[in-house]
């Protein structure tokens, strides 16, 4: 290619040259005037040359703008399982096992010594009762100082210990009080509350029909008359051994078994001055 280029350029070059000697060498005429009628006006564009050689790749440009979100990828693998996560919060205490077999026999105890111990024998059995009944009393106002619930007429309390339908009813009358008893809409929507809030699935409250199946009436003993709140298809005893009612968090009754140990609410008046 640069070698044809320079083949061109010599015979422009000889040409001109040849035009300013003929411009020199005839003495008839001027100078002036022979070379301006004898001007050599540039030739046609000639053909395209041969194509060159690939040059060196060029530097690197710059990072174009990022381009739009592509389409959401398929699902990898599952990967492998990771460690261990911390322990969650102890939960709320289940409800009583079944009674487990009785154990072995133990052993002859060794023989006590003599004494005339009758008269100190009722005095400590005494003593063990109070105890007994004093840390009671103090377990249940520290459970009332935990929380109570109220309307204008009563306070109501959760006792946060299991026992059947009866022992729940006589522990609510030792401290002057009874089983709750919601009479009306709002008082059940109080107890439901309450109840659900402390985290509990169901609860003893004072309704029961022990007396004659199906015949209901609160703990102290007036019938139902106005109100009741049960669950759909309740109550329905095909035993006839669920003569007790209990109430779900949803603030819907279900009758169940006495014997049944669950939590339950007391109520008490509140004193007119």
């Amino acid at each position: 290619m640069k070698k044809q280029l320079w083949k061109h350029e010599s015979f422009f070059l000889l040409l001109i040259f040849q035009v300013q000697i003929f411009c020199l060498e005839d003495d008839n005429q001027p100078a002036a005037e022979i070379c301006s009628t004898h001007t050599i006006l540039p030739g046609p564009k000639g053909d395209d040359g041969k194509k060159g050689d690939q040059g060196e790749m060029g530097k690197q440009g710059k990072v174009g703008p990022a381009g739009t979100k592509g389409d959401k990828g398929e699902i990898g693998d599952m990967g492998d399982q990771g460690m261990m996560g911390k322990i969650g919060p102890i939960g709320r205490k289940g409800d009583k096992g079944l009674k487990g077999s009785s154990g072995l026999s133990g052993g002859k105890g060794k023989a006590g010594a003599v004494c005339d111990c009758g008269k100190y024998r009722k005095v400590v059995g005494q003593l063990d009762i109070n105890v007994a009944r004093l840390k009671s009393s103090i377990k249940f106002v520290k459970n009332v100082l935990a929380g109570i619930r109220e309307t204008e007429e009563k306070y109501y309390y959760i006792v946060q210990e299991e026992k059947s339908y009866k022992e729940a009813f006589t522990h609510c009358r030792i401290r002057d009080g009874i089983l709750a008893m919601p009479k009306d809409e709002a008082a059940n929507a109080v107890i439901s509350d309450y109840v659900s809030k402390s985290g509990l699935f169901r609860v003893f409250i004072g309704v029961n029909d022990m007396e004659k199946e199906g015949q209901f009436m609160y703990a102290d003993r007036t019938p139902l008359q106005n109100y009741s709140n049960w669950k759909e298809g309740e109550p329905q005893d095909t035993s006839g051994q669920e003569d007790c009612v209990e109430m779900l968090s949803t603030g819907k009754w279900n009758d169940t078994e006495c014997h049944l140990t669950m939590y339950f609410v007391c109520e008490f008046p509140k004193r007119r001055e």
